[in-house]
């Protein structure tokens, strides 16, 4: 069975950074990012395919979130900076099956794997 766990989620003002780590039970898996406010539907914020080479992000995000992984650490991150009230949510890493096919997937129906989430709060 996949495992992910994620960390560094907390309590930070508005303008403030944060960085989330999920390290994965497993190689070469395609990731992705998600997040879910209170009331609100799960919503796709990044992805990263299995090499790193290719990203995709929610325009609510582009320019102030920046995935990456260090696959010898089976490790993907979010860096978040300039952070809003907005962005305020329980966030998710989620794992892919893995795939010879380089690219990215933004669904969450698409993946296969959760984590437990890490709560972020944004304070104005």
């Amino acid at each position: 069975q996949v495992q992910l766990v994620e960390s560094g989620g907390g309590l930070v003002q508005a303008g403030g950074s944060l960085r989330l780590s999920c390290i994965v039970s497993g190689r070469n898996y395609p990731m992705g990012w998600f997040r879910q406010a209170p009331g609100k539907e799960r919503e796709f914020v990044a992805a990263i395919s299995w090499s790193g080479g290719n990203t995709a992000y929610a325009d609510s995000v582009k320019g102030q979130f920046t995935i990456s992984r260090d696959n010898p650490k089976n490790t993907v991150y979010l860096q978040m900076n300039s952070l809003k009230p907005e962005d305020t949510a329980v966030y998710y890493c989620a794992a892919r099956r893995p795939t010879s096919v380089i690219r990215v997937w933004t669904s969450p129906h698409e993946y296969d794997y959760w984590g437990q989430g890490t709560q972020v709060t944004v304070s104005s």
